[in-house]
């Protein structure tokens, strides 16, 4: 049986590979337009060209998710692409903050600073690779990456109260480990 207008969004829902084919002919133009909107201010074509891929790749993960007719799919996959987009915007303004972060960092420290602050997150790395793997994730995600709580809970999808617990225990036990190694205790 060939994909065509009347079966593609079942044939997708059933994983067949013609069906996406048939949906990035279709919709292409119109993902291509959402992102273009979202990410033309980073002037970056190889983001634009990954959320692309991204939206498709999700539509194709989730697609037995949807449920309705072609309108609805249509309203489906454009609220996938605005948010995809979006994350992208995100991820991509919060890395070039922290890259400006660190070169201004870098600019006003010694050599020797640089070395205890270089010496300081090592053994820091070190304590959080400790951790369970859902709290490494939330420290990384909020320490590291500077995502807020309520981003971390979306993309983990955990309560915001839980990651919250999670950072005060998380905390609670990198400093314990950080005395006990004689590090001072001044990690967190």
């Amino acid at each position: 049986m060939k994909c065509n207008e009347n079966n593609y969004i079942q044939r997708l829902q059933h994983q067949k590979e013609d069906a996406l084919e048939f949906i990035v002919d279709k919709y292409l133009p119109l993902m291509k337009g959402i992102s273009h909107k979202i990410l033309a201010p980073l002037k970056n074509e190889g983001i634009i060209e990954e959320c692309i891929n991204d939206i498709f790749l999700s539509i194709w993960n989730h697609s037995k998710k949807f449920h309705g007719d072609e309108t609805d799919f249509r309203k489906w996959i454009c609220s996938i692409a605005k948010f995809k987009a979006i994350d992208y915007y995100r991820r991509t303004t919060n890395k070039k903050e922290f890259a400006r972060d660190i070169i201004v960092e870098h600019v006003e420290k010694s050599a020797e600073d640089e070395l205890l602050l270089m010496e300081d997150k090592s053994d820091l790395i070190r304590l959080i690779n400790q951790l369970e793997p859902v709290d490494r994730k939330i420290f990384i995600m909020k320490f590291f990456l500077g995502l807020r709580t309520e981003e971390i809970s979306l993309r983990l999808g955990l309560t915001e109260s839980s990651i919250n617990n999670r950072i005060y225990r998380g905390k609670k036990k990198l400093h314990i480990k950080a005395a006990n190694l004689d590090l001072g205790g001044n990690l967190v």
